[in-house]
């Protein structure tokens, strides 16, 4: 996504940091029970029964279009189940982007894992909603959407007034959505001129979510979407994220069959997984 230069995997290695203070030895001893690797979303199984998902980015992996440099963008194929989670971890730090999706699937589920075992208090849950469709925006905020997050469109084109699309493939947007697209060299301006931000999930696989967040003005709020957000908040909402859109699996056997039909959100919501709003509590 926007900007493009790397940034630091610290907001999710400070995930890391949170789910040991919370789970202490029990992490260390659970592993992946099934792993599936889908064309929109990958997912995994704990041996717990706690499922997550991320979103695959296939895009991050262009060189793959034969058999060696396809097995090059995923090497440890057929050595992923009954992997402890800490050698997702690793690999999510160390690997490819397909690693780092697993990874991220992995954080989800030990997410789920933590809130299972110790419901939170310092912030909320709720299940069946969206983020965005029932907030309250100002006729003159200046909203951006970063990323391809076609419900949101939608959404901010019923509202009748001017939004920013940041995207790094506008091949993504359909031609009335063009007049709201700005290219990458204005992406620093817009993100600090915006009321709300509304981000997607995918900023955490390619180490992007970081800086834009830096970009932020005061006062400024920022909703993160996606299944790939799935997990505990506390290292976003010290950066000024004041709400997260994710799911809680349900049915993890169910979601990962369905994600290996290449299954989407279209797919999973309402059979194998919930529409889940963790939201910071407003002093």
């Amino acid at each position: 996504m926007i900007p493009t230069h790397h940034v630091s995997d610290t907001l999710l290695m400070e995930t890391v940091a949170h789910l040991r203070s919370m789970l202490g030895p029990e992490m260390d001893q659970l592993t992946v029970e099934r792993a599936v690797i889908g064309i929109f979303f990958s997912g995994i199984k704990l041996s717990n029964g706690e499922g997550g998902i991320c979103f695959t980015p296939v895009k991050e992996i262009p060189e793959a279009v034969c058999c060696p440099s396809s097995a090059r963008a995923m090497p440890n194929s057929g050595k992923l189940v009954g992997q402890p989670v800490g050698y997702y971890i690793q690999r999510m730090q160390q690997g490819g982007p397909l690693q780092k999706a697993l990874g991220i699937a992995v954080l989800n589920a030990l997410s789920a894992t933590c809130w299972r075992l110790h419901p939170p208090t310092s912030y909320r849950l709720i299940k069946g909603i969206d983020p965005v469709e029932n907030r309250t925006i100002a006729d003159d905020a200046e909203v951006v959407v970063i990323g391809a997050l076609v419900p949101y469109f939608r959404m901010l084109k019923r509202r009748e007034k001017p939004f920013t699309i940041l995207e790094k493939d506008p091949r993504t947007l359909k031609p009335d959505e063009m007049k709201f697209f700005q290219p990458q060299e204005n992406a620093g301006r817009c993100i600090a001129a915006a009321d709300l931000l509304i981000i997607t999930g995918t900023t955490l696989i390619n180490n992007t979510l970081e800086e834009i967040l830096g970009q932020m003005k005061s006062g400024a709020e920022a909703v993160l979407v996606g299944p790939t957000a799935s997990m505990l908040p506390d290292a976003f909402f010290s950066r000024g994220i004041t709400s997260i859109g994710g799911i809680m699996v349900t049915d993890a056997d169910r979601l990962l069959d369905t994600l290996a039909e290449a299954g989407s959100g279209y797919h999973f919501y309402g059979k194998s997984a919930e529409r889940l709003v963790i939201e910071k509590q407003l002093n």
